[in-house]
């Protein structure tokens, strides 16, 4: 009996996330009175392994097999499955990325499991299996019993307050049984972004709209951005219109992120994009309209022109510094 956590790495190196993932698998384990079983697919060295242990996990099952380099969702649901029938697993937890998402629904048919997807709360009963999850973008909260002898959550990012619980897990190897049938993706290149601060790990996000003006105009943004340490981001106009790669858009129809200071300049708050940013810990709005709706969602509200606001912002931070 186990609960069983999927941790992603990253090039052989584990991120907050995996971190996060374990210690809020340990406190359900805590809860159901079983270990804490923590899964890595890769090539991940022993040492890194090791850190998980920090966060209380009290088993680490490594699969290192080529087959698996890149990401192929059918292979890992397979994999995953596999380990979760072998460790007795009744709560699976996934982190709510895209990765997650992809991974979880399959999971859920293979392992004829209910699931709870995008949870940001340890479950408020293990009798009946009840968690606590945001419905309605955000909007609403719903509590879900999940009544399946086996549990999928997947964990929204940066909602579970995490500390370190150093424990000395075992690790075991482990090799899945993996069919030709499982691959059917073939990856003929892999390009990967580097020197820049990924939007959905960063744990500070400027980001720009409309009220920018310009594609032009961004050496503000960016400048913030260097100085806090942030990722930068954009509104869908904003993408829409060239001035921004899409992948930096945030929102319902892009990227929902949960850093923990959201800074929006020149955004006027279309619900969409207030889906995709509203588990931001703490919100900073500066928009010239003083009704614009980014400021009912905002902790602190500037109404002024982004032109002369960021400035003094930089010139504030550059003087704290």
């Amino acid at each position: 009996m186990s609960v069983l956590v999927f941790t992603e790495n990253w090039d052989g190196k584990f991120k907050k996330i995996s971190f996060e993932l374990v210690s809020y698998a340990s406190k359900i384990a805590e809860m159901l009175n079983v270990q804490t079983v923590a899964l890595s697919i890769g090539d991940v060295q022993e040492d890194e392994l090791k850190k998980l242990g920090n966060y209380a996990a009290d088993k680490i099952i490594s699969v290192n097999n080529d087959k698996l380099k890149n990401l192929d969702n059918q292979a890992y649901a397979s994999v995953i499955a596999q380990v979760a029938e072998k460790e007795g697993a009744k709560v699976v937890i996934i982190a709510h990325n895209n990765t997650g998402k992809a991974l979880a629904p399959r999971l859920s048919v293979k392992l004829k499991a209910g699931l709870g997807a995008g949870v940001s709360k340890l479950p408020s009963s293990v009798e009946p299996f009840t968690i606590f999850k945001k419905v309605y973008s955000g909007k609403a909260y719903s509590n879900l019993v999940i009544k399946s002898d086996i549990k999928i959550l997947t964990l929204s990012q940066n909602s579970f307050e995490f500390e370190e619980n150093v424990k000395s897990p075992s690790i075991e190897s482990f090799e899945p049984a993996l069919s030709d049938d499982l691959f059917k993706t073939t990856v003929s290149n892999v390009q990967k972004q580097t020197g820049k601060i990924l939007l959905t790990d960063a744990e500070i996000v400027v980001s720009g709209g409309r009220g920018m003006r310009s594609g032009d105009n961004w050496s503000p943004i960016e400048e913030l951005a260097e100085l806090l340490g942030a990722a930068t981001a954009c509104s869908r106009p904003v993408s829409d219109e060239g001035w921004r790669p899409h992948e930096e858009h945030t929102g319902q129809t892009g990227k929902i992120i949960a850093p923990n200071l959201y800074i929006a300049a020149g955004i006027s708050g279309a619900i969409q994009h207030l889906a995709g940013i509203s588990s931001s810990k703490c919100i900073v709005a500066i928009n010239t309209d003083k009704d614009a709706p980014i400021f009912e969602a905002a902790d602190y509200g500037i109404i002024g022109d982004t032109a002369k606001v960021l400035p003094d912002f930089i010139q504030a931070v550059k003087e704290l510094k």
